[in-house]
């Protein structure tokens, strides 16, 4: 089957108009120019639109989605070749029905094809219901992810076996599963556990009778032991309670013993402390401590100051006598800096002098041959006499003489005082004047720096001293308040320590003699005294007063409960129904239970008998469809990934040529997933659609590289020679790809 030609008034196509090649078509339009709109026309074409589809939230019914921008009604036209003959077939709309009116004549004439109806058009024609062609030859809106569906199970079990087969593998097994529940759902729901539950019901009151006709008779006789039980408990009591009150008077006395012998210590530690006057309070005797501690830290710092100072004093010595130059005596360091800045500036100023005369002496003598040349050369010429000539010539001659001379003066001058200035200071260059007297700057300077260090802590020192003194003397004030023959600090710690401890214990002991006048009023509270007279010896209970008490408690609550069950069980016993009649009950119960057992058992055998087949059919079918898709995911991929295999739900997994494990479509890349799936959708063509019908993928090749989008082209061209193909696409990459391949049909929408 080819199309032919499409005339759409659908969504935003009004009275469009496409026609496709025989081959590969590439139809080319920009987002939104209606290529969606076109692949979901076609559909509707073939299988008609869903009325009964409702709109939901980020969805609309393709009833609505689709309904002409224009507000024309819908309706379409598809010239197709069928079997060597041209069939047009249109729908239309009716009333409120999209596409309810339906024709499919032969091209030319009124003559209708006969057995096509709009319910079996997309059946009949590419030979598949609609959910085979949309996981097939359909594939729409960018989107080549593949699920499973009944029909499409059905069509490959048919393949591998006789081609008859009307339903599918997991059609069965929900009937035969639907079956199982309704005998039994998880141990709980169904025919068999509502037998199990009415039988064990009726076992158990069967099984109630006779233990509760057991329980009557051990309640009696458990009734008389109790009876016993509790008399003997009672005499365990009495006999506690005697002795209790022995024991109430000793401990009386022993506690009397104790509250005497700790009131004799508080008085004797009064005594104690009055030999020291009155103490200061606990609080004032511990911040006295801190105050010990604070002088303790100060002697610290005064120890540690005075190693430092040490330290200081003897950096300072040595940097004063490093200080020391004869040639900046008594100078501080910019003074020393001034001066030597003012003589180098000096020498350098009787240097220019002397480079300046150095190159004019030879100047004058050149300049004096000149002239003497010059005005002996005029004087013959002017006057021819030879007298005046010579006169003139040694008249500038003395004078070039004495211009030397003089020069030559000024010039030893300046040298006899730059040396008397560098032999001075012993350097031979005033740069060398300057650094010399930087770097006695520099050690002033580090001397200022170490004397004012020193005098920092020299003054940190005295004044860690005075603030020992003065808290020394604080705190000797303090300690002598109530320990006058204190002198030294060692002294005032012991002080100290013993007001504390004194206060300690007196405190300590008046707690002690309260607590024990506490307990002996308590003891005396609860009936103790000094003992009268001796109480006669008595047997001691193998349990405790404690103990006895509890069980003579639980006994008396149990055989008042054993009472009451005893006068229960005798009117459930004169309640309860006949044991002949719950015997037959149970019997019919048994006999029905077996018999839904059976049937669940032969349930199971069948639901495992159908798996068991399906996995044989899965073996045999697999394989195929594993090396068709894995052939084309090999051409797809440049020969990456040459294997493919599917689970039952389709679901891709491919392998690399030096991989031993499938890898999940989930670890790959979008592009790669459309490239397993794309495979997988042709190759249910091949082997699903014996009818052919016109391949339809809308921007299925979005996501492909260049080199694979090649790869994709060449098998869809391919492909084409034996079925029509409908590419969409929003891109120019397609086209430039196929350049100028023979055969195929490019469209501008």
């Amino acid at each position: 089957m080819k199309i032919k030609s499409m005339t759409a008034t659908f969504g935003r196509l009004d009275r469009a108009r496409l026609e496709p090649g025989p081959g590969l078509t590439l139809i080319h339009a920009p987002n939104e120019g209606g290529k969606s709109t076109w692949a979901a026309f076609w559909r509707a074409m073939l299988y008609g639109i869903d009325t009964g589809d409702r709109d939901k939230k980020g969805y609309l019914a393709d009833k609505n989605r689709y309904q002409p921008w224009s507000g024309a009604p819908m309706e379409g036209e598809i010239t197709l070749e069928l079997e060597g003959r041209e069939i047009t077939i249109r729908r239309g709309s009716k009333r409120n029905a999209p596409f309810g009116v339906f024709s499919a004549v032969y091209a030319g004439t009124q003559e209708p094809v006969p057995g096509l109806t709009a319910a079996n058009c997309g059946e009949l024609l590419t030979g598949v219901g609609a959910a085979v062609f949309t996981r097939s030859a359909f594939l729409g809106n960018g989107n080549l992810s593949l699920t499973t569906a009944p029909e499409l199970e059905r069509r490959i079990a048919a393949l591998v076996t006789s081609g008859s087969e009307d339903v599918s593998f997991s059609q069965a097994m929900e009937r035969l599963k639907a079956w199982k529940n309704r005998r039994q759902v998880n141990r709980s729901v169904g025919e068999i556990p509502k037998l199990e539950g009415e039988l064990v019901q009726v076992r158990e009151q069967l099984k109630e009778l006779e233990d509760i006709s057991a329980q009557a008779a051990r309640l009696e006789g458990e009734l008389v032991q109790l009876t016993r039980e509790r008399e003997r408990l009672a005499q365990q009591a009495q006999t506690h309670r005697l002795l209790a009150q022995k024991q109430l008077s000793q401990r009386y006395a022993q506690a009397e013993a104790a509250y005497q012998s700790a009131q004799d210590q508080y008085t004797a530690l009064e005594k104690e402390l009055s030999r020291f006057g009155t103490l200061p309070d606990p609080e004032t005797v511990k911040q006295a401590q801190g105050e010990l501690q604070y002088i303790k830290v100060l002697e610290g710092e005064i120890k540690q100051g005075e190693e430092a100072l040490k330290e200081a004093e003897e950096a300072s010595a040595q940097a004063q006598e490093a200080v020391k130059d004869e040639r900046f005596t008594g100078m501080s360091g910019d003074e020393a800096a001034a001066k030597a800045a003012e003589e180098a500036a000096a020498v350098q100023i009787d240097l220019g002098t002397v480079e300046k005369h150095r190159l004019a002496t030879p100047g004058i003598a050149a300049m004096f041959i000149a002239l003497f040349v010059l005005l002996g050369g005029i004087g013959y010429l002017s006057t021819h006499n030879i007298t005046l000539c010579l006169w003139l010539s040694l008249s500038w001659t003395c004078f070039v003489i004495v211009t030397t001379l003089i020069n030559r003066r000024k010039v030893k001058a300046a040298r006899k005082r730059i040396d008397a200035v560098l032999s001075r200071y012993g350097v031979g260059a005033p740069e060398e004047l300057t650094a010399l007297a930087q770097r006695y700057r520099e050690r002033c300077q580090a001397a200022e720096k170490a004397a004012h260090e020193a005098e920092v802590i020299r003054n940190a020192v005295a004044d860690r001293r005075e603030k020992r003194d003065a808290a020394k003397a604080e705190l000797l004030d303090f300690v002598h308040g109530f320990a006058p023959e204190v002198k030294d600090l060692f002294g005032c710690s012991a002080a100290l320590s013993r007001a504390l401890n004194l206060d300690h214990d007196l405190s300590l002991a008046r707690e002690r003699a309260q607590e024990r006048r506490r307990r002996l009023d308590d003891l005396a509270a609860q009936g103790a005294g000094a003992p009268v007279e001796e109480v006669p010896a008595l047997p001691v209970p193998e349990m405790s007063a404690q103990e006895t008490d509890r069980a003579l408690t639980r006994t008396a609550g149990r055989l008042e409960q054993v009472s009451a069950q005893c006068n229960q069980v005798h009117g459930t016993l004169q309640a309860m129904g006949d044991p002949a009649a719950l015997a037959a009950q149970r019997e019919e119960l048994e006999t029905v239970l077996a018999r839904k057992r059976l049937e669940l058992d032969a349930l199971t055998a069948a639901i495992e008998g159908l798996t068991h087949a399906n996995a044989l059919l899965q073996e045999r079918f697999s394989p195929e469809l594993n090396r068709l898709a894995g052939e084309y995911m090999a051409r797809l991929t440049g020969g990456k990934y040459p294997a493919v295999s599917l689970t039952r739900e389709l679901e891709g997994f491919v392998r690399t040529g030096g991989e031993v494990l499938p890898r999940s479509a989930l670890y790959l890349s979008r592009g790669t997933v459309d490239q397993l799936y794309l495979a997988v959708r042709l190759a249910v063509c091949r082997l699903c659609l014996p009818e052919r019908p016109p391949i339809l993928l809308d921007d299925a090749l979005a996501a492909f590289d260049d080199a694979r989008l090649m790869a994709a082209l060449e098998l869809l061209w391919e492909l084409s020679g034996e079925q029509q193909v409908l590419l969409f696409t929003c891109q120019s990459r397609e086209s430039q790809a196929l350049g100028s391949t023979p055969g195929v049909t490019r469209v501008e929408l």
